[in-house]
């Protein structure tokens, strides 16, 4: 008895010390970062702040406070110092004026022991490097060679979108267009990287958008966040498959398709982006410093695919209900389109400076659908000071783009779907320095220039054959978003009636 008393107390007095040591190393952690590091709210040992951002809305809690603290504030999840940054005038200081400062981006563990790619990172993900520098370089000039200014790519979205105005009029009844959107967004990118489209009803196509779906909300969601903040967790087989498992089966697909082009490619007819980077990587084959692999092109390929298809889906989808919920807006741009264009000619990216107000109406779809509040998280690349206060090379740095799209300081009607915010008192289009859906500097969007096209040409083609609007026995779609990576619209059903 007195032998097992004594091996209590001597656990007992082990296990305190162990929780006294955590103690002071949070404590420690707290102090390390200075006296003009950001503030932020008191956090709790061991979690810091994490029970107190709402997970299901993130930009809410950072809104109240952002009340608080200002527009530059730090909190902690676990161990790890974030620092948010808000409002416009903060985001143009260090995305724009410092951009390699914070170029650079967070270890994510998750992805560290995925098979098959071993360090690679493609151009989403990649830290601020020779390997990221290289790969997107090769990734924008391969775009620009295929057309991403030129008339090859406008007809292919041209095509594409027509295939979906034929999809939405053979629909009987009211129907959500989330997937027939998604599945004609997707074939633009597929002609890109893969060199053909898909029929949308085609079995292998939709697995592959289903699972990249997944692998948005799984890799972007709590569970995988609470890994990369506790690394040792990443050890547990059945936690890191519930995360990474979509992703996985995304990979396997554009694997089977790369391994189907290493059998037939041509360096004399390249006819995509896998062709492309396969004749690059020929030619790099005895540099040992390149970074032009297959493992890269692997993660860049599928960089290129889900970042292609998601972002501009989800604007469309937000496109769509408001035009729902704002039919004078679209009876506006209806308008608009049969001055300029008329019912029979197909729209193309030279209508864009005559037609200002349906410009103007796509440009406030993306500020007020504020598609990717938070984009993807930074990195200070080294020591940067902001607004008074010093943020060390290595930390984590969130840009609340939510707070710039939304600035009270910038726009007449922040929280309002309003076009009037890109026309001046003439009607004609007005950029907005603070319109920032694609982020800026270094990290900015690299398909920003495909998307817009995407954006313009499928609004205009839809709105041009079709009208929108709420079917009858339905109540008035919500308005307020769904929020994973992006913020999406609740799902809606619509009627169409063909614009004879």
């Amino acid at each position: 008895m007195v032998e097992f008393l004594s091996l209590f107390s001597n656990v007992f007095l082990l296990l305190i010390s162990f929780i006294a040591f955590l103690f002071l190393l949070d404590f420690m952690k707290s102090r390390k970062n200075g006296s003009q590091f950001p503030p932020g709210p008191k956090g709790i040992p061991f979690l810091g702040n994490i029970l107190q951002v709402d997970f299901r809305n993130p930009t809410a809690t950072l809104h109240q406070l952002r009340k608080e603290f200002g527009d530059v504030y730090s909190l902690q999840y676990f161990w790890t110092k974030v620092v948010v940054l808000n409002g416009f005038d903060v985001m143009k200081e260090t995305l724009i004026n410092r951009s390699e400062d914070i170029a650079d981006r967070p270890r994510f563990p998750i992805y560290e022991n995925m098979e098959y790619i071993g360090d690679a990172r493609g151009v989403i993900m990649a830290r601020y490097g020779s390997s990221w520098k290289e790969n997107r370089r090769f990734t924008l000039s391969t775009l620009r060679d295929f057309g991403m200014d030129k008339r090859s790519l406008e007809e292919r979205v041209t095509e594409e979108a027509q295939c979906l105005c034929s999809a939405f009029k053979a629909q009987k009844d009211q129907f959500n267009p989330h997937f027939l959107i998604n599945n004609a967004v997707a074939n633009v990118i597929c002609s890109i990287a893969f060199g053909d489209r898909f029929d949308y009803d085609d079995v292998k196509f939709r697995r592959l958008l289903h699972l990249l779906e997944e692998a948005f909300k799984a890799e972007f969601g709590l569970l995988a966040q609470i890994l990369n903040e506790i690394p040792v967790l990443v050890n547990v087989p059945w936690l890191l498959n519930r995360v990474m498992q979509p992703g996985r089966e995304v990979l396997e697909l554009v694997k089977e398709i790369v391994s189907e082009h290493q059998k037939t490619w041509n360096p004399n007819n390249i006819r995509d982006f896998i062709d492309a980077y396969l004749v690059e990587m020929e030619k790099v084959k005895d540099d040992s410093s390149s970074n032009i692999n297959e493992r890269n092109l692997l993660v860049t390929t599928f960089d290129l695919f889900s970042a292609g298809t998601e972002t501009t889906s989800t604007t469309l989808r937000w496109a769509l209900l408001y035009m729902i919920l704002y039919p004078d807006v679209q009876s506006k741009v209806q308008k608009e389109i049969d001055e300029v264009i008329g019912r029979e000619r197909t729209p193309t990216m030279g209508d864009v400076l005559q037609m200002p107000y349906t410009y103007a109406v796509i440009h406030e779809v993306q500020r007020c659908g504020d598609i990717a509040p938070l984009g993807l998280p930074h990195m200070t690349y080294r020591d940067i000071e902001v607004k008074g206060y010093i943020i060390p090379k290595g930390t984590t740095v969130i840009t609340n783009l939510s707070s710039v799209l939304k600035d009270q300081r910038v726009w007449e009607k922040p929280f309002q779907f309003y076009p009037k915010h890109f026309l001046d008192e003439n009607g004609k289009f007005v950029k907005r320095e603070a319109f920032m859906p694609f982020s800026a500097g270094r990290r900015s969007c690299l398909g920003e220039q495909l998307a817009r096209m995407e954006l313009f040409l499928f609004f205009t083609m839809l709105l041009q054959q079709l009208t929108f609007e709420i079917p009858n026995d339905q109540p008035r779609p919500r308005e307020d978003p769904l929020y994973a990576l992006t913020l999406s619209p609740h799902p809606y059903n619509i009627g169409v009636v063909p614009r004879e």
